[in-house]
C-alpha cells in the first residue's frame, strides 16, 4: 500500500468538506424530520444547553422535550378552537383560550397560577344569588284569563 494514499487500494478522494470530491451531496435532514415533529429539536437543544440547565445535555432530551410541547399546543389548539366554535366565531381569541384550560381539568392544574391577558373570567353565579325554586312556582301567575278563571285560587287570605 502506498503511503500517499494514491494506491490501488484507495476507492476515492475527499475534497475538503468530507465527502467525496465530485460526488452529489446527500440533502440533511434534521432531527425534527427525522421524529416526525413540527417543533424544532435542533433549537429546543440549543434553548437547552444556552440555558445552562444542566452541565450536559443528552441527545434524546431535546427531542422529548420537543414532542411535549408539541403535544401541549395540540391539545391546548384543539380545546380553543372548539371553545371557538362554541361561540360561533372562526378565529380563535383568549377569551377562548382561558375557556379551554379553565375547563379542562388537567390543563386547569398545570396552568393554574397562570393569568391569560384579555382572557377574562369562568362565568359563574353563585347559587346564594339565584332566585329560590319555591318562589318561583308560586309566583307564576296564569298566562291567559280562561286559566284563572279555572283556578282554585281565592284571594280571602287578603281581605282581613
Amino acid at each position: 500500500m502506498d503511503v500517499s494514499g494514491t494506491g490501488a487500494g484507495v476507492k476515492g478522494k475527499k475534497g475538503a468538506s468530507g465527502h467525496k470530491a465530485g460526488g452529489l451531496r446527500n440533502k440533511s435532514v434534521t432531527r425534527s424530520v427525522k421524529a416526525r415533529l413540527q417543533f424544532p429539536v435542533g433549537r429546543i437543544g440549543r434553548y437547552l444547553k444556552k440555558g445552562r440547565y444542566a452541565q450536559r445535555v443528552g441527545t434524546g432530551a431535546p427531542v422529548y422535550l420537543a414532542a411535549i410541547l408539541e403535544y401541549l399546543a395540540a391539545e391546548v389548539l384543539e380545546l380553543a378552537g372548539n371553545a371557538a366554535k362554541d361561540n360561533k366565531k372562526s378565529r380563535i381569541i383568549p377569551r377562548h383560550l382561558l375557556l379551554a384550560v379553565r375547563n379542562d381539568e388537567e390543563l386547569g392544574k398545570l396552568l393554574a397560577g397562570v393569568t391569560i391577558v384579555h382572557g377574562g373570567v369562568l362565568p359563574k353565579i353563585n347559587p346564594v344569588l339565584l332566585p329560590k325554586k319555591t318562589e318561583e312556582k308560586a309566583a307564576k301567575e296564569p298566562k291567559s284569563p280562561k286559566e284563572a278563571a279555572k283556578s282554585p285560587k281565592t284571594r280571602i287570605g287578603w281581605i282581613n
